[in-house]
């Protein structure tokens, strides 16, 4: 079983996600997060497969965080999840080396992205904006 860590400001949104992962038959959340920089704590803590990261958190944002982590714990491996994904953020995540950019509002490119990160495969939702 994959560690997920959850990573948003808004609780509601994290307990929609925790609902999503426990449907994923080989993911499992290991811990949730608040903001950019407690996920980088919990992830030195926790040191999870995976983390499913917002990228617009008061303190630090998800940008900031996935780089801080890319050089603290390297192995973990980035999901972006967004309300609002764009092709802009799509391709600064890419840019910035995480692993892939999904809508939090659609389900299935979170599972869908989740079973790509856990085969070590980079996963984009390119939208059409």
């Amino acid at each position: 079983m994959k560690r997920i860590l959850i990573d948003d400001d808004n609780a509601t949104v994290r307990r929609g996600l925790r609902g999503v992962i426990q449907h994923h038959e080989d993911g499992d959340v290991c811990g949730e997060a608040i903001d950019g920089r407690d996920a980088i704590e919990r992830a030195l803590e926790l040191h999870p497969d995976i983390l499913l990261l917002d990228l617009a958190m008061p303190g630090m944002n998800g940008f900031d965080a996935a780089r801080e982590l890319a050089k603290l714990e390297p192995s973990v491996q980035i999901l972006l999840c967004i309300v609002q994904l764009s092709t802009f953020v799509a391709r600064e995540a890419e840019k910035r080396g995480i692993q892939g950019a999904v809508s939090k509002s659609k389900v299935s490119q979170i599972t869908d992205g989740i079973a790509a990160l856990l085969r070590h495969e980079t996963f984009y939702c390119w939208p059409s904006d």
